[in-house]
């Protein structure tokens, strides 16, 4: 049975990477959507099943060491993995599959998968993104600025990783990425498929995303980090 693409999408938290996530699901047919497990606590609303399936560390611990995970990860003493069932359900449902993980995941899934499409969304500015995630901790009634901070600094490590995705998307304006996201989506399905009645609008919209065509403006966002030199 034939793996359908799998699509990464990384992103530094208050990036917008799962409100643009979610308005691709809704727009474009025939993607499946992994959610991945995570040994940390649910925030505000969430619920297990939902934006996480949340499981104790003992049990995570159990499902790597038979083997369960397609990649998985532990970011601020928390463990968080995307189960190789997801992969399974997709190709027998004939979908695509959307995976939403953060940087060594991506990089665990690309070694795995070298054909993975992988697209990294940047946030406009360090200040547009510090502004974004005071608005997040509020929302989740956090109010240190510590964990604002590491939340920053976390964002910057994980930036420096841009070079190795295939796509760079800057939300800035929302529509408009949201535009870009499914562009890049129909044009490697459109590839991959040698199908040919793809407009060319959509393909030059996701072309003009890859890594390749974006470095400057990728190496300014990187810059307004105030990390130096700037990877190429």
């Amino acid at each position: 049975m034939k793996t359908g693409t799998v699509f990464i999408i990384s992103a530094p938290s208050g990036s917008g990477k799962t409100t643009l996530t979610n308005r691709l699901l809704s727009l474009v047919p025939g993607l499946q959507f992994s959610i991945s497990y995570t040994t940390r606590e649910p925030r505000g609303s969430e619920e297990s099943g939902r934006e996480y399936f949340f499981i104790t560390p003992g049990k995570f611990e159990s499902m790597i060491e038979s083997g369960e995970f397609l990649e998985y990860a532990k970011v601020f003493g928390n463990y968080y993995g995307t189960a190789k069932h997801f992969l399974d359900d997709a190709t027998r449902a004939g979908k695509d599959l959307v995976l939403d993980i953060d940087v060594q995941g991506a990089h665990q899934v690309k070694t795995k998968m070298p054909e993975a499409v992988s697209i990294f969304i940047l946030p406009p500015s360090r200040e547009v993104l510090e502004r974004r995630l005071r608005g997040r901790s509020q929302a989740e009634n956090v109010t240190s600025q510590e964990v604002i901070r590491r939340r920053l600094e976390e964002a910057a490590r994980e930036i420096e990783k841009y070079p190795n995705y295939d796509y760079i998307l800057v939300n800035d304006q929302l529509e408009e990425s949201i535009d870009h996201l499914q562009a890049i989506v129909l044009a490697e399905r459109s590839k991959r498929r040698k199908d040919a009645s793809i407009d060319g609008e959509t393909l030059a919209k996701a072309d003009a995303l890859r890594l390749a065509n974006v470095r400057q403006r990728a190496k300014q966002i990187f810059e307004s980090f105030g990390l130096a030199p700037a990877p190429q």
